[in-house]
């Protein structure tokens, strides 16, 4: 009979001591994230919605906030008729091409890596070098190896018969497909690591039970490896379609969107209508339409990897 009053009210006494115990284990949660919500807040959420707002005006930022002057949807009308822009985002989505012909390489490269190949980690080593270099010293090597002229690659071209060879990145029809080779050259090390590490932790029960069934090389790479690597294979083309919205520097090094455009990218154009032509309101606009153009290629895929991907 008096066991419960008791226990009620030792209940009761612990519960402010539970809710003063838990608000100070929340204040220390949010005093270690504080530099991270900062920072993301000061460099990324603030900018985004400045450049949302900035979108709707004509401003040139030499002359301070005072000359910001709201034009409505004039910079959208602007943007629609801009052909250097609808140009950029051809190019833009032919660069897409480098996802598939990427991965297909960086997926060979890790079966035959993770199947036939001595001194695994020094073939991870190799490849992966690229991705971790300086992409303005890669694009410097690569400058001089595709030089029209004196370049080791036209040298080995006009060394077995080819009068004239392609001039590359010099070339109106070269310049973007040279760009691209390059892009695919440098993510097959990312990719070929994250292929290693999801044929690894794929159970090596599936390959024996296919050994006894008979299945052969292929059968075995068709319904079972590439059905488990399905997640990866999804992670790495969401990032590499979204890695080639933003590739830039690569292009600014190598051929400035050159020659003729015909290596501009949006993101290199709204770089030049920014800080070249200091049309900052024009460049939020193109910024804003390609969150909106990611946004909906990763809604797509999103939709899509239910058909594809087994989790």
């Amino acid at each position: 009979m008096h066991q419960q009053p008791t226990a009620a009210v030792a209940e009761a006494g612990t519960k402010p001591q539970r809710s003063k115990q838990q608000w100070k284990e929340t204040l220390t949660g949010y005093v270690f994230i504080a530099p991270m919500l900062i920072g993301v807040t000061v460099l990324m959420i603030m900018p985004i919605l400045a450049s949302f707002m900035l979108s709707f005006t004509e401003w040139n930022f030499l002359l301070g906030f005072k000359k910001v002057e709201f034009v409505g949807f004039a910079n959208f009308e602007k943007l629609f008729a801009d052909d250097i822009f609808w140009k950029s985002l051809k190019n833009n989505l032919i660069f897409i091409l480098v996802v598939p012909i990427s991965l297909a390489v960086s997926l060979l490269l890790a079966v035959i890596i993770n199947r036939y190949v001595y001194f695994k980690d020094m073939f991870k080593v190799i490849y992966f070098m690229p991705y971790i270099s300086s992409v303005v010293a890669v694009a410097i090597v690569w400058q001089v190896l595709f030089h029209p002229s004196f370049g080791p690659v036209n040298e080995f071209l006009r060394s077995i018969g080819i009068a004239d060879p392609p001039k590359w990145i010099a070339d109106l029809q070269f310049a973007l497909p040279s760009v691209m080779m390059i892009m695919v050259w440098i993510s097959i090390g990312y990719n070929l690591i994250i292929y290693t590490a999801g044929l690894q932790s794929i159970p090596k029960d599936f390959y024996e039970a296919a050994d006894i069934d008979g299945a052969k090389a292929w059968h075995k790479f068709r319904f079972i490896t590439l059905p488990m690597l399905s997640p990866t294979t999804f992670f790495l083309m969401i990032t590499g379609i979204i890695g080639t919205f933003k590739v830039f520097d690569l292009i600014q090094v190598l051929t400035k969107g050159g020659p003729a455009g015909s290596t501009s990218v949006v993101v290199y154009h709204l770089y030049e209508t920014a800080f070249v032509n200091l049309k900052m309101s024009y460049a939020s606009t193109m910024a804003l339409f390609l969150f909106l153009a990611i946004f909906a290629v990763t809604l797509v895929q999103w939709w899509g990897q239910r058909k594809w991907v087994n989790y």
